[in-house]
């Protein structure tokens, strides 16, 4: 029978047959995948012809689509819905798939050919995005050592095949370890929880097979935990196996891992001629250089934390008021901050939280991006990879844009986090192709028959990753390589932080958060409330995330660490961290920084990024409507169609006029007064 990951996909929008594929598909499929690349690799290295860019780059461009394909079905499925036997193909495929990729980049007659158009380029009369590509392709190829000497080649080959199966299992020890952990709860425990929180914990008992309730490690329901349990001796001993993930001992500890990743991409980085990792990894983004990182993440750093000690004080005397003597800890922070939230500004998350159902801000995304860029959304009814999972499809004017799946639900076989992938991205070339763009993300499933409710941060989220996906959705481009979020990486969060800002406009709330069971709007004074407390626990927040980044650039900057936790205690002594926050991700769950090479030395790009969504959000102020039709058409023309095709500088300076400061940051996070 024919593999269904390797037939036409039928059907008006040609999705993966989900339906269809079983576990056994993916193996023969990547295998006679593989085939097929490495032979138009081949055909494209060996042509006869004189190189020029549609026999080389073009054709390279559509050599590994079958590849692609299978590679974008398996890999989104392992993130968000794993089995035994997908997370054992995952880890047989990670050094092939390693070794395939060098086997590509360091084919010495097919960089000739590369480097050859790129040295003749500016005769060949390319237009803009040709030129983009080709000079995008010889810097891969060169970064990936292509010019290296065979020796060279084969340790660099080496280096990222391991680095592969490092990576891997990395992953997998940290999902291994938010699975295998939860700590049932008898009806004492429940004390002072609202329901909302009471029923998630009773949904994940049922998720589990188990009767009663129990808390897990899922974000979306430790966290709320955190801040409104009474108990301390249940909220330190949920911090404590939050933070431990990774460094529990035995098979599922990353702490090794973490070492041996660090020293080899040094090593790859040295091979390559540069100092460190952190110089090879930021050449090609818009920070160019650990300094200018640095110098971002501490003009930030000071006045976030003396907003977070100014805090500590006033959390520590709440806690003393209660009768607890000692320092404040961190499993403490979250409690006080709510109570403190309560008695200052009068917002209870409770009375909050029926306003944000997820169907309502699922609406309220699309509402916006109807408004902004004259989308629509149609629910579809198909079989996609999990019941959780839903689709839609867009159009605007009638023309089909896109599919889009969202999976919302924290579940045991699912990463944690949120993100956006791609099941297809937009290309023109060799004809038009529209995206497939799923938003994963992990809220509280709610128990049957009960409404999904959200906390205002899980809807930022929500917001967050929508607006990676409109980055898919409006990608207008003709190369797949430079399509949608193929940016730069302390870019490619500017669209999804950017859309955050939405959530925040009084019109939004005034039309989409409506009570869950009444269906009432929020009460004016409440959603005044809130948006006035917006900027509420920033230096918490800031200095959580800032202490990462800066660790995270330590590990790269300069030699790797043989013990990478003796940095990391380094870094946050020598920085002042306040001792009642912890780093946001400790090295041994630091997801985004091993797992893979994406965030590594570019932990900072969220805020990078930040700098510059918040002067983006202020055109829409300055023009007096944040639904402006001009600056929405800027907004989609020179940034969220555009994906690579040009310098992500020149694009931002395209839309705004100019390059940001750091100033509107400081002001929307609530610490421009502490500069």
């Amino acid at each position: 029978m024919t593999n269904p990951l390797l037939a036409e996909w039928a059907g008006d929008f040609a999705l993966p047959p989900f339906a269809a594929i079983g576990d056994e598909d993916f193996a023969p499929a990547f295998a006679a995948a593989l085939d097929e690349a490495r032979a138009n690799i081949r055909a494209i290295a060996d042509n006869p012809a004189p190189a020029d860019f549609a026999n080389t780059i073009a054709a390279l461009e559509l050599s590994q689509d079958s590849l692609d394909r299978v590679a974008a079905v398996f890999f989104n499925l392992s993130g968000a819905d794993s089995t035994p036997a997908r997370e054992a193909l995952q880890r047989d495929l990670a050094p092939k798939l390693a070794a395939f990729s060098s086997e590509v980049t360091m084919n010495t007659t097919l960089f000739a050919r590369i480097d050859a158009l790129w040295r003749e380029r500016d005769g060949l009369g390319l237009g803009p995005e040709e030129m983009r590509l080709l000079d995008l392709y010889r810097r891969m190829f060169v970064r990936a050592g292509a010019a290296l000497a065979p020796e060279g080649q084969g340790r660099m080959a080496a280096i990222k095949e391991r680095l592969a199966v490092l990576s891997t299992a990395f992953s997998q020890n940290l999902l291994a370890d938010e699975r295998g952990w939860f700590m049932a709860l008898d009806e004492g425990d429940l004390e002072g929880l609202p329901d909302f929180v009471i029923a998630a914990a009773r949904a994940a008992a049922e998720e589990r097979g188990r009767p009663g309730h129990v808390l897990t490690l899922s974000r979306s329901l430790v966290v709320p935990f955190l801040q409104f349990s009474p108990r301390r001796d249940l909220r330190e001993a949920a911090y404590t196996a939050w933070v431990a993930r990774g460094a529990n001992g035995g098979e599922t500890d990353n702490r090794a891992l973490a070492a041996e990743i660090l020293a080899l991409r040094e090593e790859r980085a040295r091979l390559l001629g540069y100092e460190s990792f952190a110089a090879y990894k930021l050449e090609p983004e818009m920070a160019k250089s650990p300094e200018r990182v640095r110098d971002l993440l501490m003009r930030v750093w000071e006045p976030a934390r003396k907003k977070a000690m100014s805090d500590a004080a006033t959390l520590t005397a709440m806690m003393q008021a209660d009768g607890i003597n000692g320092d404040l800890e961190p499993w403490d922070w979250r409690y006080y901050s709510e109570r403190r939230r309560l008695a200052e500004h009068d917002l209870d998350e409770a009375e909050l939280k029926p306003y944000f159902g997820l169907e309502a801000m699922i609406d309220a995304a699309f509402d916006c991006a109807g408004r902004l860029f004259g989308l629509q959304f149609r629910p579809l009814d198909l079989p996609l990879y999990h019941p959780d999972a839903r689709a839609w499809e867009v159009t605007r004017d009638g023309r089909h844009m896109a599919v889009f799946i969202g999976d919302y639900f924290a579940r045991g076989s699912k990463r944690s986090g949120a993100w956006c992938s791609a099941m297809r991205s937009q290309r023109k070339l060799g004809g038009e192709v529209r995206p497939v763009v799923v938003n994963v993300c992990n809220f509280a499933k709610p128990s049957a028959g009960e409404p999904a409710l959200l906390s205002w941060d899980d809807a930022r989220t929500l917001f967050h990753e929508f607006g990676h996906a409109l980055h898919q959705m409006l990608s207008d481009v003709t190369f797949g390589f430079m399509s949608g979020t193929s940016v730069a990486r302390d870019f490619v969060e500017l669209p999804s932080q950017l859309y955050e800002h939405w959530l925040e406009v009084p019109e939004v709330l005034d039309r989409h958060a409506r009570h869950a069971v009444t269906g009432q709007p929020m009460p004016a004074e409440l959603r005044d409330r809130l948006l006035a407390a917006s900027a509420y626990d920033q230096g918490f927040a800031t200095v959580e995330y800032i202490a990462s980044a800066l660790v995270d650039l330590a590990f790269h900057e300069g030699a790797a660490p043989a013990d990478p936790m003796a940095v990391q205690d380094a870094v946050l002594v020598t920085i002042g961290m306040p001792r009642a926050i912890r780093m946001r991700h400790a090295t041994p769950h630091f997801a985004h920084v091993f797992s893979g090479d994406g965030y590594s030395a570019g932990y900072y790009s969220y805020m990078w990024s930040e700098v510059m969504d918040a002067d983006a959000f202020d055109a829409f102020r300055e023009a007096g409507d944040p639904f402006d039709p001009d600056v929405a058409k800027r907004l989609e023309r020179h940034i969220l169609s555009a994906g690579g095709s040009a310098d992500e500088g020149s694009l931002y300076t395209a839309f705004r006029g100019r390059m940001p400061g750091v100033e509107p940051l400081l002001k929307g996070r609530g610490l421009l007064e502490e500069v």
